[in-house]
């Protein structure tokens, strides 16, 4: 039976400062971070808070004139791409902060902190577009549309029932799925959406829009290096999760989440000017890829292994600190790192 986990108590001084495990362990609660069990958090530590921005530093003045000039086929897009981007990142403020109040690892919790406050800056900054673009009962409507769309309803369906069974019955399967789902979210999930926006901007229209989405962006990238990293070294702690019918598990939600965003990609997206749709269907292919590379896993799409959806490389892969051969490496078992193998060779 999974092991059940609970939230861990905030000062317990008998326990060691240093962690014994990062779920289920014991640790006083006091954080230094030249003595905690994993020292390459540290890295993703600064790394993640070296992104701090706030919606309100960008300049929406153009967009808010641009908006009503925008073809009827993109005001609809870009009002149900914000509901689904709404959707998603809000509950990841919750997660965020149910997989801290679980963990026992202080270097985890503030990591956590901050990354839930980064998705709280996330979805401030949706509700911050439309009202620079949108009037009230049209901001509303968008927010309404995870709620009431069936097509969104369906794709994220599975994300719903793997994130609610964890909050329910937090044990380290669940707690583990819940991490798979959260790296598809980060990197997967919201993919045909940037590049909706990324398109507009290469066309001049609505900049300021494809420059909050670009600082998203960046951020989701590094939440989901250590979202993975987090996984790989609680699966390294459990080993008898470590199953061929879990391998297969997280497998099937690959596919199936590459088929759900490809059926939404092709919902949302269909009549607009400059996106292919079979190539963004490509993209999402080769998006699967890098994240199951990033979990230790391997390729589940032959022939997916380079960007086919070149011209997005100005507004994905060219973030600095953020695009490296990281993405690249070759698959292999997670093992626990330290300053002497370094993050770097993972």
């Amino acid at each position: 039976m999974s092991q059940i986990l609970t939230k861990v108590k905030i000062l317990e001084p008998v326990n060691p400062n240093k962690s014994t495990a990062l779920f289920g362990g014991k640790a006083s609660g006091i954080l230094n971070w030249n003595d905690i069990a994993y020292p390459h958090f540290y890295t993703h530590r600064e790394q993640i808070r070296a992104l701090f921005w706030r919606a309100s530093e960008v300049d929406m003045t153009q967009d808010t004139k641009q908006f009503s000039t925008l073809s009827k086929e993109e005001q609809s897009a870009f009002l149900k791409i914000i509901g689904l981007l709404a959707t998603l990142d809000g509950p990841q403020t919750d997660i965020a902060g149910r997989i801290s109040h679980l963990s026992t690892d202080p270097s985890v919790k503030s990591i956590m902190a901050t990354i839930a406050d980064q998705e709280s800056e996330h979805n401030h900054s949706y509700a911050y577009v439309l009202s620079s673009v949108a009037t009230l009962d049209k901001q509303n409507e968008s927010f309404q549309t995870g709620r009431k769309d069936e097509v969104l309803l369906k794709r994220n369906e599975r994300i719903m029932e793997v994130y609610n069974e964890f909050a329910e019955n937090p044990t380290i399967d669940h707690l583990l799925k819940a991490m798979v789902y959260t790296t598809l979210l980060e990197g997967l999930f919201f993919y045909s959406g940037f590049a909706f926006f990324y398109n507009l901007a290469r066309n001049q229209k609505m900049v300021g829009t494809s420059t909050m989405i670009s600082y998203i962006n960046r951020d989701e990238l590094q939440h989901g290096r250590f979202i993975s990293d987090l996984f790989r070294a609680t699966l390294s702690e459990n080993p008898t999760y470590n199953t061929t019918e879990f391998t297969n598990w997280v497998y099937d939600q690959f596919r199936h989440s590459v088929e759900q965003e490809t059926i939404w990609s092709k919902y949302v997206l269909s009549g607009i000017d400059g996106i292919d749709l079979t190539e963004m269907e490509g993209y999402i292919k080769y998006r699967a890829n890098k994240m199951l590379r990033l979990l230790g896993l391997s390729d589940i799409y032959e022939g997916y292994s380079d960007n086919p959806m070149k011209w997005i490389r100005a507004y994905v892969d060219n973030f600095d600190d953020t695009k490296t051969d990281f993405f690249e490496q070759k698959s292999r078992q997670y093992t626990k790192t330290s300053d002497l193998n370094g993050f770097d060779e993972l």
